[in-house]
């Protein structure tokens, strides 16, 4: 089968820039590296996070007090789900830094309930469903939670956005909201007919206040942009509410002593269990989402000297924490709770740095409920309201949009959408579910297969697409149109092909051999096979194997005869049959796919976006490891990709022609110097010359390499660190140092000092892990300054091979 050809995807050529990368979601294990149990960390509490919990508090009064104004449930109701989501789920919840509370993403879903059940039966719900998610979380149940395909969880919350949007509109407008976004949409009319000057005019006042609040320019908007927009805007809102419109509608929060607590659920048994389901649904899909945004967050951001890295979040912990918090927040009258990215983003973006920032903020709105009643009671409902309003068109995002219409996944989005805002959110859940499956079976069976006969004589039977049982009746007959005893050639144009494909295309294959006829096959863009019958074989190693009996396919592919590896490794070829027997492979099965790009490179000239020096070590496939194709990288490769300084004695100018040329006349965007694990150059560094030893020109090359053993000895040089960890041992050591001090030297050329001072120019670390087959990137910092000596894991990335074939 044919090599996998790499393309050139808009993306490809520009994602070095991107020096942090996501971290993964999987729960930490329990033992510590010397395999004993670590002792539970004490609750401390940093600056950073004392800073952070004042900020968040300040955001969420006014938020919670406007999502229980919004679904018209008590108004301390509000505070007390966010002083739980503080607390509770602060303390038992598995991600440091999520802040949770009152969600604009139950809002819908608790409004329908108040109406149909009443307050009290709907507290009873929401314990229930806290109940649901512990069961859940201790079956480890949260990372299949985000199976659930991205196009109906952002349409989920893009429909209750829009939901929300339109019945905070009629508060904001002086009315009162319907039962249903229908109902909204269709009274709008006749309440913009009826508008009152108050209502609007401080809604107005709120929303413009939270769009420009941000943008204030100058010293004194810098200073003012330290309070968080949502408090800025219902401050302003209130001060001039009181001087203006003294009569408008404000905050009544009832006595303590008549708040509601909870009864059990009372109804149909079949409506009650849906609506458990329901904010479970909700709850846990926004909880786990917010967790991978604030985890990125977290990741991307600068480790702070002396302070620990935050750990990974653990999913499972985090959903029976939700669900511990959901069941006191119903027990004690508040309203359902789910992971908010308002509030998480602000909590990591000021700075905190373990969980004290969430339960210290759950803790100072404890304390404001008791408090502050008078003052809050003076915030007109018109503000709370625009505030929940823009909550929810926020909730809409054309990002989201974007990229699920760059997925082609519009249809399963906008499905989903619809089906929220007109029929409610779990049947819209459904009916978007039902739409991907469709979606999903028509680009299975979207297959198409033909039959060319050459002027030689022989077939070529091509199928491009997927080959699944649903594409068995046209390949069956297809192939039955090759006459007996003919020469025939299948290309597989796709990525899969199921049980089902493979048995129809092995049996015709033994058939049509047995007739005296020839079968080749051969596959493109890494074509695998499903099924216990052949497990997964992938071609991207197919072609290296008559080189260096590489064990990438532990099965063949139809159409290959097995491989006696051991046969091979001793009756390998001469170097020369090597070579020639690689170049006719490339001329048969790749060069025919890259003709028309190469031919376009040759007319155009190279315009590489990147240099890439790394070293000459023959484990290293730089156009694999970056998934890169012909003019995208300028690479160099030399005994240890060391880069000389200008003026060293070494008589060798090739590296620094390269930068140069690179720099000046290619002018590239990036470079990137990438060092790899078991490095030869850095062991021989390690060991020394020789005693005695000529003065040969290895040994004059590697003098290079001399400054990145120095620096790693230096007590004024910390150890670098390998994605949260030491490195294994010293040549691991010298290794990534090398890399940092390599950096250095490069920031020495003139060309690449006048790039960096213009700009226009970005340097990056890398790191290549052969055994684990693991790249790492240094952190930010790269181009400019002094370099942080930490290299990140680089997490795969969510979008599959797949997508170019989902059409």
């Amino acid at each position: 089968m044919t090599a996998c050809v790499p393309t050139r995807p808009e993306h490809t050529s520009r994602t070095t820039r991107a020096s942090r990368f996501n971290r993964p979601h999987s729960p930490p294990s329990g033992d510590g590296q010397d395999g004993k149990k670590p002792h539970r960390a004490r609750f401390r509490i940093a600056g950073g996070d004392l800073a952070a919990s004042i900020t968040v508090f300040l955001i969420a009064v006014p938020m919670s007090l406007g999502l229980a104004v919004a679904i018209d449930a008590p108004l301390a109701a509000g505070l007390i789900g966010a002083a739980v989501g503080g607390i509770v789920a602060g303390l038992l919840g598995g991600s440091p830094l999520l802040v949770s509370g009152p969600s604009a993403g139950l809002t819908v879903v608790t409004a329908g309930l108040i109406q149909q059940y009443g307050w009290r039966t709907t507290c009873g719900i929401v314990i229930c469903a806290g109940f649901v998610q512990i069961l859940l979380g201790s079956l480890r149940a949260a990372r299949g939670a985000l199976a659930v395909s991205p196009a109906i969880v952002h349409g989920t919350l893009a429909g209750i956005g829009v939901a929300i949007a339109l019945a905070q509109l009629h508060i904001v407008l002086g009315g009162s909201p319907e039962s249903s976004a229908t109902a909204n949409a269709l009274a709008l009319p006749g309440q913009l007919a009826n508008l009152g000057p108050a209502a609007p005019l401080i809604g107005a006042l709120t929303i413009a206040v939270l769009i420009l609040w941000p943008r204030l320019p100058g010293r004194a908007g810098r200073f003012l942009r330290k309070t968080p927009a949502a408090l800025a805007s219902v401050a302003i809102a209130t001060a001039v509410a009181a001087v203006a419109a003294p009569s408008i509608t404000r905050v009544d929060l009832p006595s303590w002593s008549s708040h509601a607590l909870p009864r059990m659920p009372e109804g149909p048994a079949l409506g009650l269990i849906a609506a458990v389901l329901t904010v479970t649904l909700v709850a846990s899909l926004e909880s786990l989402l917010s967790v991978v945004a604030v985890d990125k967050l977290a990741a991307e951001r600068p480790l702070v000297p002396g302070t620990p890295p935050v750990p990974r979040s653990d999913l499972d912990r985090e959903l029976r924490g939700q669900g511990i918090s959901n069941m006191v927040s119903g027990m004690l009258g508040g309203l359902p709770l789910s992971g908010g990215a308002v509030r998480s983003t602000a909590n990591v973006r000021t700075g905190a740095v373990s969980r004290a920032a969430t339960v210290l903020h759950g803790v100072w709105v404890l304390l404001a409920s008791v408090l502050l009643v008078g003052v809050l009671e003076w915030i007109p409902l018109a503000a709370l309201a625009a505030l929940v309003m823009m909550v929810g068109i926020q909730m809409v995002s054309f990002a989201h949009i974007r990229n699920v219409h760059k997925h082609r996944e519009f249809l399963v989005y906008a499905t989903t959408v619809a089906g929220v805002v007109v029929l409610g959110v779990l049947e819209g859940v459904a009916l978007g579910i039902g739409v991907a499956v469709a979606v999903a079976l028509h680009r299975l069976a979207k297959t198409r297969i033909v039959v060319e006969t050459t002027a030689d004589g022989v077939h070529h039977v091509r199928a491009r697409g997927q080959l699944t049982f649903l594409a068995v009746p046209r390949l069956s007959r297809t192939l039955g149109q090759v006459p007996e005893g003919a020469h025939a050639v299948v290309e597989l144009d796709g990525s899969f092909m199921d049980h089902a494909a493979y048995e129809t295309l092995q049996t015709w294959q033994d058939s049509h051999v047995a007739q005296g006829g020839k079968v080749e096959v051969t596959g493109r863009s890494g074509s695998r096979l499903a099924g216990p019958v052949t497990g997964v074989a992938h071609t991207c190693c197919r072609p290296w194997t008559p080189w260096r009996n590489h064990h990438c396919d532990e099965h063949n592919s139809p159409g290959h005869a097995a491989v006696d590896h051991a046969a091979q490794a001793v009756t390998r070829p001469s170097g020369t049959r090597q070579l020639a027997s690689g170049l006719s492979a490339f001329q048969r099965n790749t060069a025919p796919l890259v003709r028309e790009e190469l031919a376009r490179l040759a007319r155009e000239g190279q315009s590489p976006s990147q240099l890439f020096l790394t070293c000459a070590d023959s484990r290293l496939v730089t156009s694999m490891i970056t998934s890169s194709g012909p003019g995208d990288l300028f690479t160099v490769r030399n005994v240890g990709n060391l880069v000389p300084p200008p003026g060293s004695e070494s008589g060798d100018d090739s590296v620094a022609a390269a930068i140069e040329y690179a720099v000046d006349v290619l002018e590239v965007e990036s470079i990137t110097i990438c060092g790899h694990s078991g490095c030869g150059a850095m062991q021989a560094l390690l060991n020394g010359p020789a005693e005695g030893g000529a003065d040969t020109p290895l040994r004059r090359w590697l003098r290079h390499g001399t400054p990145s053993l120095r620096r790693m000895k230096s007590r004024h040089h910390p150890w670098a660190r390998i994605s949260g960890r030491l490195p294994t041992d010293v040549v691991e050591q010298l290794c990534l140092t090398n890399v940092v001090q390599q950096l250095e030297h490069l920031r020495s050329h003139e060309s690449v000092k006048r790039r960096l001072a213009e700009g226009t120019l970005e340097l990056h670390g890398m790191y290549f892990h052969v055994g684990e087959a693991q790249a790492y990137l240094l952190v930010d910092g790269a181009g400019v300054g002094e370099t942080s000596e930490v290299f990140d894991r680089v997490a795969p990335s969510p979008h599959t091979e797949l997508e170019d074939l989902s059409a």
